[in-house]
């Protein structure tokens, strides 16, 4: 089973063109699964059967693994099931019935605009570090994009001059996202004033560099962001955080949904309506102080 797993991950990496993280989570997922079957005696798929999933789902609550932790585990199951009866590996589909837990959906946690107002107003413009900052800062806000695109953006991948940035979500997924002029005017004054003395070797594709200069890296971001967070008095914060506030604020200000999604890069509409249970809250409030007979 072990040999198809390594053919099932080299499908989603050529065919689906899945990230080395979601390459890695499925190998980590299927390989315990399989193991959890080889302890059980189970060592070719042709023994395989619903009841021997249900099983592993049920061994999985038993180690009080998170809805989320199980969810992800059964996803994964069900794509290499799926992947094997296409091979015709497997004649039935085993894992055709086998039913998700029950999730409860968590609100993303977001900043208010006044805020985001002053976390942007944080990084400081007289070193090439703090205009760095800025224009990172007033990118991610600006257009939602998640911290792995901002760090992978590429110098071929800005549009300013058309006031659009190009970047790769999941699956390698090209979009198109529109940049504000205030987030259009920094990135200018980091690529007139700061790069050009980050960058250390020529020919450097990444638009934004690191004190030594390589490409920063998300980890590198996040501690960046949580800095500027610290000192802005906001005691809970992640690079996710932003995106969401994003996305929160253009709802509140009359966005249309569907223009969202297609900014957030999302491929189900039903992963950006999360943001209407937040924007539903505002619009009460909104209309409970403004309403002349909302309150008697």
């Amino acid at each position: 089973m072990r040999v198809l797993l390594e053919s099932f991950i080299q499908y989603l990496a050529v065919e689906r063109g899945l990230s080395d993280n979601t390459l890695s989570s499925y190998f980590s997922d299927l390989g315990q699964f399989i193991t959890f079957l080889e302890e059980n005696n189970i060592d070719s798929v042709d023994m395989l059967n619903n009841q021997h999933l249900i099983e592993y789902v049920v061994f999985l609550k038993s180690q009080n693994k998170a809805p989320t932790t199980i969810s992800r585990n059964r996803a994964a199951i069900k794509s290499f099931m799926k992947f094997l009866l296409n091979e015709g590996v497997l004649e039935n589909n085993p894992s055709e019935n086998l039913a998700s837990p029950r999730l409860n959906r968590k609100l993303p946690m977001t900043l208010s605009m006044e805020q985001v107002d002053n976390l942007l107003k944080q990084p400081r413009l007289k070193t090439s570090i703090g205009i760095r900052d800025k224009a990172m800062l007033e990118v991610i806000y600006a257009s939602g994009l998640r911290v792995s695109e901002l760090v992978s953006l590429n110098m071929g991948d800005m549009e300013l001059d058309k006031g659009f940035i190009r970047c790769y979500g999941k699956g390698s997924k090209e979009r198109i996202v529109p940049l504000g002029s205030t987030a259009i005017s920094f990135v200018n004054q980091y690529l007139e004033q700061a790069r050009v003395k980050l960058a250390k070797k020529p020919g450097e594709k990444a638009v934004f560099l690191n004190n030594l200069g390589n490409r920063l890296t998300r980890q590198g971001f996040w501690k960046i962001l949580k800095k500027y967070a610290k000192d802005t008095g906001i005691a809970e914060i992640t690079p996710h955080t932003l995106r969401h506030s994003f996305a929160t604020h253009l709802l509140e200000n009359g966005a249309d949904l569907r223009a969202v999604q297609e900014m957030l890069g999302h491929a189900d509409i039903s992963t950006t309506q999360i943001y209407t249970h937040l924007t539903n809250s505002h619009l009460r409030k909104v209309y409970d102080n403004t309403h002349p007979r909302a309150k008697i």
